[in-house]
């Protein structure tokens, strides 16, 4: 006998990068996470909380953090809804407007694997559709799939590759359904398809602070779009699903775009050179405009040279799937961290 519905039964569960046990020392590129700590400003913000800020109720809008948005991205602040990392905001958009065989969920592959895994949960079915060659968007076949919900990873993981705002824009024109761009690593990538939610009435946007804020550990995201599609997704929100503490350090961090670009230009330059040094060593390396790369080694041993880096103590992702099983994701560390990687893999 089972507990539980038949959908979770059926489903495999999504499975986070590694998490190294307390006290062992590793080199972590595996999970995307920024090299840099957060801002000053938000440690400071965390060091002044008001005990009466923690006794209380948060603010089930979050309406600093909001204006906060609003001041940095040009959007009204009722445009903005906020979530316990972006992936709870997919998770709302998903309860809100997917179920079963009518309203289906649609994105092309490969791409976050978390989109199916939430899919599975509610349960509704799930159009994958993959990429065309150099990960060209095939718009007709998203299209045709007729998605209640059609998602876009813009940069993408595991591909890094950003598609192009025509395509996006076409796509947004033509589909019946919701579009969502998730721009979880934008802070690392020339431009963004902020715009289209000024455009469409059927755009969100998402954007994290676990990548470019340096704030994976607070869990906090939102979510960008016109009133009128946010008032179903409030429906759906948990009441106060941003804690008191989360929303003053993420109004701090938002309003230090200065560091937040320091840092993130400092990746960048590191991803460079890591890119350089990978195809020294004979990897296929895609351009990438996130905070890590794609690599495929010559050999096509991917999860060989995986395991042996973890002997190593050098954590990078090893996706066993179709299309990935001989490619490694590795995230961009500091220079000393991406050094050490390029070593170990010479000596491998």
């Amino acid at each position: 006998m089972s507990y539980f519905r038949p959908a979770i039964d059926a489903m495999t569960g999504y499975v986070p990068g590694e998490q190294p046990k307390s006290g062992i020392k590793v080199i972590k590129l595996n999970t995307n996470e920024n090299p840099y700590p957060p801002s000053p400003k938000v440690i400071a913000a965390l060091q002044n909380i008001d005990s009466d800020a923690l006794r209380r109720y948060p603010d089930p809008f979050a309406h600093e953090f909001c204006q906060a948005v609003s001041e940095v991205m040009g959007v009204p602040a009722d445009w903005v809804i906020v979530g316990n990392g972006s992936d709870d905001v997919l998770n709302i958009l998903i309860r809100a407007c997917a179920e079963g065989f009518e309203r289906k969920v649609v994105y092309p592959m490969p791409t976050y694997v978390l989109y199916r895994t939430l899919s599975a949960m509610q349960p509704a079915e799930v159009v994958e559709v993959p990429y065309g060659d150099n990960f060209q968007l095939p718009i007709e076949q998203l299209v045709a799939a007729n998605g209640a919900v059609t998602f876009i990873a813009s940069p993408n993981s595991p591909s890094g590759h950003v598609v192009p705002l025509a395509d996006l824009r076409q796509l947004a024109r033509l589909v019946s359904g919701i579009v969502v761009i998730d721009e979880a690593y934008v802070d690392f990538a020339e431009g963004s398809a902020l715009e289209l939610v000024k455009e469409f009435d059927n755009v969100i946007v998402l954007r994290t602070l676990s990548k470019g804020y340096s704030l994976a550990g607070l869990r906090l995201g939102f979510g960008i779009a016109k009133p009128q599609l946010l008032a179903g997704l409030f429906k759906v929100k948990d009441s106060y699903n941003i804690d008191a503490i989360a929303i003053s350090m993420g109004t701090a961090a938002m309003r230090d775009q200065s560091y937040k670009q320091d840092c993130a230009e400092k990746v960048k330059i590191s991803r460079s050179q890591l890119t350089k040094d990978l195809r020294n060593l004979g990897f296929k390396v895609f351009e990438s405009h996130g905070n890590f790369v794609l690599a495929t080694p010559a050999k096509g041993n991917a999860a060989e040279i995986y395991l042996k880096l973890k002997e190593l103590g050098i954590l990078v992702r090893y996706f066993n799937q179709e299309g990935l099983a001989d490619k490694l994701r590795i995230t961009v560390g500091t220079d000393e961290q991406n050094q050490a990687l390029i070593e170990a893999l010479g000596n491998l």
